[in-house]
């Protein structure tokens, strides 16, 4: 059964993780607790990380926003409403729209329900929404993290957490993507308590430079 974490015990769990993993806890004594990154269960939320996909944080932000300036709530109904062009004025790209169209047509057909996801386990959420055009692994590990609030996933697709890792764990440059997940294992069953506080080294020394 998968676990979930909250804003309650959030802390208690990066000092557990710490208390287990020494180069986590020197991240915790240097940079402190991590920010507590929540995104809520919705059509918006799930939009907004297929326009992360392969992009800076700030042009899909700004993608979201222009969205959002157009439609007031970002439902599927409402998207499926617009047309090319009027994503296109919204800074969606051609490939985009086609994804979110897709996630859009599967909420309102009834084929895909995210209220329904929060009680299932990580390999029944994984295999449903890579089922929608455009949704791989990546998309689906940040849904798990952000959204779900499960314990234990290491997001092998993203580089900010995979760098992160490298450094703190002294993996040279070529190292695999087997490698990476083996010394990922290491922080099970709390991967995800372990890629929050990744994250926030890696994001606090690009600050500091």
């Amino acid at each position: 059964m998968f676990e979930k974490f909250d804003q309650a015990n959030y802390h208690q769990l990066c000092d557990l993780s710490g208390s287990l993993h020494p180069e986590l806890q020197l991240i915790l004594d240097r940079y402190g607790y991590p920010p507590f990154w929540s995104r809520p269960n919705t059509f918006e939320s799930l939009v907004h990380i297929i326009l992360e996909q392969q992009v800076s944080l700030a042009s899909a932000l700004a993608a979201l926003n222009k969205l959002k300036e157009k439609i007031k709530e970002v439902t599927p109904a409402r998207f499926l409403l617009l047309t090319d062009q009027e994503l296109r004025d919204c800074y969606f790209s051609r490939q985009k729209t086609a994804y979110v169209r897709h996630l859009a047509e599967n909420i309102v057909s009834g084929e895909l329900s995210l209220s329904e996801m929060e009680e299932m386990d990580d390999r029944t959420i994984r295999n449903q929404l890579k089922s929608i055009k455009g949704i791989g692994d990546w998309t689906v590990d940040i849904y798990l993290i952000f959204m779900l609030h499960h314990r234990d996933i290491f997001p092998i697709g993203d580089l900010a957490a995979v760098n992160s890792l490298k450094k703190v764990k002294g993996l040279v440059t070529g190292v695999t993507k087997e490698e990476v997940l083996l010394e990922a294992d290491q922080f099970k069953p709390y991967r995800t308590i372990a890629t929050m506080i990744l994250w926030h080294a890696y994001l606090a020394e690009r600050k500091q430079k």
